[in-house]
């Protein structure tokens, strides 16, 4: 486990990114800065890669590099999305699986009372703390029960996975909770007992335990974790507080309009997937109207 990074507020926002990714992490940096007080704002980024984030770094804003928060033993891949980990060979650490390892590193470092998981591709459009996410003195816990059905097999082998990490039997027939969210809000005091619990399980490093898996999602071993080994969470949420778009097929301007015509008093944060390819013009003007319209709505009263 990595050294801890002090943090000063109840809230810290933590977001994976790299190279292509860049301008749209500069958005969302802005709105991180402009919509919070004292929250700071983390950015895990290839070393190859930091040059394009460099100009984002401030009082509150650090750009780190992958190899903070991933053991020694993992090693990048020349001209590949792929990490050798030395110990265990095979199968190797495919990018995606590793940006995960870095996410719950990095949880796992922070000092601060909530980890807001925050990818490039998102906006925070209102002001938000750790309060915004505080449910009877809680941090919320996002389960969506029973949407893990029939029609997505692959979040059941996430299930199937989490559950093998921390030695629990495999999951019932019916359909399961979802924890996936966008954001994402953790605790890191929780993320530090989860994978104290993969390690003991598995006898190994919880990056070499994860990182051999094929099939895995962190978001389902954090709820995994929280409700079958924890016991569950005092509050609970199945309220994400954002408007989603994850289809890989890019909006034009209608389609944005329409998109943000369904933000309602609750929604925190607006996220359009990079891989849409929603052209960045017409994202930033859309983003920008449903500010000005937020603004005047303010203004009213």
């Amino acid at each position: 486990m990595n050294a801890e990074v002090p943090c000063g507020s109840g809230l810290t926002v933590l977001t994976p990114s790299y190279g292509p990714d860049a301008e749209l992490c500069a958005d969302l940096n802005r709105s991180v800065m402009e919509m919070t007080d004292d929250v700071e704002h983390h950015i895990v980024v290839p070393r190859s890669d930091r040059k394009y984030f460099s100009e984002m770094e401030g009082t509150r804003t650090f750009v780190h590099d992958v190899g903070e928060f991933l053991p020694r033993h993992l090693v990048k891949a020349p001209g590949a999305n792929v990490w050798l980990n030395t110990r265990r060979p095979w199968p190797p650490v495919r990018g995606w699986i590793a940006q995960q390892l870095v996410k719950l590193s990095a949880a796992a470092s922070f000092q601060s009372r909530g980890v807001l998981l925050m990818d490039s591709d998102m906006v925070l459009i209102r002001r938000t703390s750790l309060d915004s996410f505080m449910l009877s003195g809680r941090p919320a816990f996002y389960r969506n029960p029973g949407a893990v059905h029939a029609g997505l097999p692959l979040h059941r082998k996430w299930h199937e996975t989490s559950r093998s990490l921390l030695g629990l039997a495999p999951p019932p027939a019916e359909n399961l909770p979802d924890y996936i969210s966008w954001p994402c809000l953790w605790e890191p005091g929780i993320v530090r007992s989860l994978l104290s619990a993969v390690e003991a399980h598995t006898g190994r490093t919880w990056a070499t335990a994860i990182g051999s898996q094929l099939h895995f999602s962190e978001m389902i071993l954090y709820g995994v974790y929280v409700d079958e080994v924890l016991g569950g969470a005092e509050s609970t949420t199945s309220r994400m507080k954002s408007v989603v778009y994850s289809e890989e097929r890019p909006l034009g301007l209608a389609e944005l309009s329409a998109l943000m015509s369904g933000v309602t008093s609750e929604e925190l944060a607006i996220m359009i997937s990079a891989k849409s390819g929603t052209g960045l013009h017409h994202r930033r003007q859309a983003l920008a109207d449903v500010r000005g319209t937020l603004a005047d709505d303010k203004e009213r009263g």
